[in-house]
């Protein structure tokens, strides 16, 4: 009880509740993997079986040719060869077998967590840099799996082997096991200062990985901006300040495990000498053939190693619940909302012809700030819809309110069927939606590769029909390899004028009903993006596209056009007053 009271008191970072729900957590996947658990279990007792037996034997070799008892020898000789040549076996077969096992088991934690996050509400997982969710995803996942399969098998082995050669020792000599166990106290002593060093340590270490691992991912992604800014040799400082605080830290850690490792050893080394030397003595006083010497001191050494392997497992448990811990931060995290329909019909899903889009009294509010207030408005099919106002004011986070990427506060998003048919926004909707968001949004791979994403099985015609109508196609076509030239991260070799027509070619291809554009022609000159959004309409009849911009030639398109002032949404009727609105904003964002 006392050591349990002193795990909560030192464990100030996490309560004795949260180890055990990480612990719960952990013996959740554990039990999936029973079989492979076991089969791990029952090759560490065939090793520790033959290597005890192989102990035994050498005692009888050794007694065998001081004379002692000449018997058997040639079945004792054959049985250590049969032992060494056995522990080869099984060490190759435990480490072809186990590798298999652990990469199919850590492959499979690393889908299931990819999967939790990545149907993970977005507003909730947006609070962690990319850099940490891959840190998790990559590494604590790997300690994880390794545990799972390690931690238990290794416990089970290492009991066995040392209760097995206590028994052994205790059958020749009770004063030699007494002197070998003098160091399992201390052991056990230093594993409880051990215990609640090691979770601030492993924490923190968790931590620095993640912030320079975040770090190094967000230099890579904008070494275009370091580059044009001239400030390479300020992230490299920046990168060293990074990497001094994980040496840091690190080093520290180094230190309080030499000191601790030390320490063992110098009671290790103790024991030892005190082993020999009873051993020693006991051949000299003629009570013991040199065949039970050279057991004692094969035993001693293996008693006092099984139990530092056993006291060995605290830092490993420690480790695997930390890694749980942040694991479960990410994949206990709200999920996506999925709202059914709410027809009286009672269908699966409304109609994807003549959608009808509805915002009742939407409110959205973002750290205490509120972005948008009551707003309220019906977007018809077959119309083109424009969102114009200064950047910031919420234009974008409308679009992800609409996508149901953001939940809102107050008020619903609704598609609405002409035959009644409806159902509120959600992720669930999504496959109702195309979208084109500013900026990069393209992937590493062919252009085609890039179609495909919302369209897999899309043939070549219907590629080049989407490029055509993005009038992405002329510039396409000439390309070296076509639609299967190559596109290097964040659109590499290609210009942002030809991205975002590759990207409208995409949405296009999904050929979903409803078509939102987030500024998805700020790159096109005017006679391009007037014969973009002339095709966008064209290219489906049922059609209904809401756009955000600042270009008046743009907006000038469209069917109706509404501004968004002070998180009011409000349209614009009068012509003079479009061209008034559009002007203040250019004057504002020159």
């Amino acid at each position: 009880m006392k050591f349990i009271n002193l795990i909560v008191h030192k464990f100030h970072a996490k309560s004795l509740e949260e180890i055990l729900l990480e612990v719960k957590w952990l013996l959740n996947y554990t039990r999936r993997y029973t079989k492979a658990i076991l089969f791990y279990v029952a090759l560490g007792f065939l090793s520790t079986g033959m290597g005890l037996i192989g102990s035994l034997a050498s005692k009888y070799l050794i007694d065998a040719v001081t004379g002692y008892d000449s018997t058997n020898i040639k079945l004792i000789v054959a049985l250590m060869i049969g032992m060494s040549l056995g522990d080869i076996v099984v060490g190759a077969a435990t480490s072809r077998i186990s590798t298999k096992i652990s990469m199919n088991v850590k492959l499979e934690i690393q889908s299931e967590v990819y999967d939790r996050i990545m149907c993970i509400d977005w507003e909730a997982v947006s609070a962690f840099h990319s850099g940490d969710l891959l840190n998790r995803f990559a590494s604590d996942v790997n300690i994880i799996s390794d545990s799972i399969l390690s931690w238990l098998p290794s416990l089970v082995t290492r009991l066995l082997q040392f209760l097995g050669t206590l028994l052994i020792i205790l059958y020749y000599d009770p004063t030699m096991a007494a002197i070998t166990l003098i160091s399992a106290p201390v052991t056990f002593f230093m594993s409880r200062f051990l215990m609640s060093r090691m979770r601030s340590y492993n924490d923190k270490m968790r931590q620095l990985s993640s912030e320079m691992m975040s770090f190094q991912e967000e230099s890579f992604q904008n070494l275009q901006i370091i580059k044009c800014f001239d400030l390479c040799s300020i992230f490299g400082q920046k990168l060293r300040e990074v990497q001094q605080r994980y040496l840091g830290f690190t080093l520290d850690y180094n230190l309080f495990s030499i000191y601790t490792s030390s320490f063992l050893s110098f009671v290790g080394m103790g024991i030892g000498l005190a082993t020999f030397g009873w051993s020693v003595f006991r051949l000299w006083s003629g009570d013991i053939t040199y065949g039970t010497m050279t057991l004692f001191l094969q035993l001693s050494g293996s008693l006092s190693a099984a139990f530092s392997s056993l006291i060995s497992l605290i830092p490993a448990a420690i480790s695997a619940t930390t890694s749980a811990g942040r694991i479960m931060a990410i994949v206990e995290l709200p999920q996506e909302t999925r709202f059914a329909h709410v027809n009286d019909k009672g269908d699966a899903e409304v109609n994807e012809d003549e959608l009808e889009l509805q915002l009742c009294n939407v409110d959205f509010s973002y750290q205490g700030r509120q972005i948008l207030k009551d707003i309220s408005v019906t977007v018809k099919p077959h119309t083109i819809t424009g969102i114009i106002g200064p950047s910031g004011v919420g234009k974008t986070t409308l679009l992800h309110i609409i996508l149901g990427l953001l939940n809102p506060g107050k008020g619903e998003v609704k598609l609405i069927h002409s035959n009644a048919s409806e159902m509120l926004v959600s992720a669930a909707a999504r496959k109702y939606f195309a979208y084109v968001p500013q900026g990069k949004s393209i992937f590493s791979g062919t252009i085609a590769d890039n179609l495909r994403l919302v369209k897999p099985d899309a043939t070549q015609e219907e590629m080049i029909a989407a490029l055509k109508a993005a009038c992405a196609y002329d510039f396409v076509q000439v390309l070296p390899e076509g639609i299967d030239t190559y596109i290097g991260e964040r659109g590499y070799n290609f210009s942002d004028g030809q991205i975002q027509r590759i990207s409208i070619a995409r949405a296009l291809l999904r050929n979903a009903p409803v078509l939102l554009l987030d500024e998805a022609t700020s790159a096109l000159d005017f006679e391009t993006e007037q014969q973009v959004l002339k095709n966008i309409m064209q290219y489906s009849t049922s059609r209904t596209c809401i756009l955000t911009s600042h270009k008046q030639s743009i907006i000038q398109m469209c069917d109706k056009v509404y501004q968004i002032n002070q998180g009011k949404l409000s349209e614009l009727v009068n012509d003079s007053l479009l061209d008034e609105v559009l002007e203040e904003e250019v004057a504002v964002a020159l």
